[in-house]
């Protein structure tokens, strides 16, 4: 399955999103609002922890499902020694996410920093024995 993907995400988060609470999370990494820009509501996305540049097959993860989204840009001002300041614009994407399912890279698309992060991943399934 081929889908967009978030990385490096905080494990913490991750571990949180795993408890089955939807979470809404605030992006600000170039490469994960570029790849949000292109995404819907009700699309699944791959999250990790690892970093877009060590991305390879075989990195682990998981499937959410995005509930809602929103991308912004937040105005920034930052005051130097009491004379100078500097307004800044900073692009950030909220997204509030529902975990689906534990998942692994099969394969990584990374062609630019402007275009989305994109993985083929191996939906991981657990069954029981009653």
């Amino acid at each position: 399955m081929m889908i967009a993907a978030l990385t490096g995400i905080s494990p913490e988060v991750i571990r949180e999103l795993k408890s089955g609470k939807s979470r809404t999370l605030e992006l600000q990494s170039t490469h994960n609002v570029v790849t949000l820009a292109r995404v819907e509501p009700g699309t699944m996305v791959f999250i990790t922890s690892v970093d877009m540049e060590d991305l390879l097959a075989g990195d682990p993860g998981i499937i959410v499902e995005v509930e809602l989204i929103s991308i912004s840009m937040k105005r920034i001002v930052e005051f130097a020694l009491g004379m100078h300041f500097e307004e800044r614009e900073r692009m950030s994407a909220r997204i509030k996410v529902r975990y689906i399912a534990p998942s692994t890279v099969r394969s990584a698309i990374k062609e630019e920093i402007t275009q989305p992060t994109m993985v083929d991943v191996i939906k991981s399934c657990c069954y029981h024995a009653g």
